[in-house]
């Protein structure tokens, strides 16, 4: 679905608590669509400028990012500098300094995450995906299943993947 242009809904486990979208209420698109930062504001009803996040294989990070002495950055705490390669290759989550906010991700981490970002890889060659919340502009975080829902039948998003369940749920608009 992802490779497909499509945006995918992502809910499992208990939400997060912090700064950013961390894979467990999530929306997540292609990075490597040149317009994929204006697609995804236009459907989270955000400014057009806003910018998005990556949520990177750690073991591929540093290749992609200049990761400027972290080791990791599993919060999405920071915008690091980018190589050419991810200019080149991811320019939906790059900023216009050459910069993007990264979370990497492991196995350890968040399994069903990490999965999603290797099959990704495993398909392009890009071993990160376009992360955001699961929310549209002006409302909270989606919470629970039912808000989950909502959230896509008030908008242009079809697909929620329930990985505790093993299902991919389209609820066609």
């Amino acid at each position: 679905m992802i490779e497909a242009q499509n945006i995918v809904a992502l809910f499992q486990g208990r939400s997060e608590a912090g700064p950013r979208a961390l894979g467990n209420r999530t929306l997540m698109f292609d990075p490597r669509n040149p317009k994929g930062k204006d697609i995804v504001n236009v459907v989270k009803r955000r400014e057009w400028f806003r910018p998005f996040a990556a949520s990177v294989m750690l073991e591929h990070a540093h290749q992609w990012f200049d990761m400027a002495g972290l080791e990791e950055s599993p919060f999405m705490m920071y915008a690091v500098n980018v190589f050419p390669i991810a200019i080149e290759k991811v320019p939906a989550v790059i900023h216009v300094d050459h910069t993007c906010r990264i979370q990497t991700v492991t196995s350890t981490q968040n399994k069903h995450w990490y999965n999603l970002i290797s099959e990704f890889y495993s398909r392009t060659k890009v071993p990160m995906l376009f992360n955001t919340s699961f929310n549209l502009a002006g409302n909270p975080l989606v919470e629970t299943i039912d808000n989950a829902l909502h959230t896509l039948r008030s908008s242009a998003i079809e697909y929620l993947y329930l990985p505790d369940a093993g299902k991919l749920v389209k609820v066609p608009n």
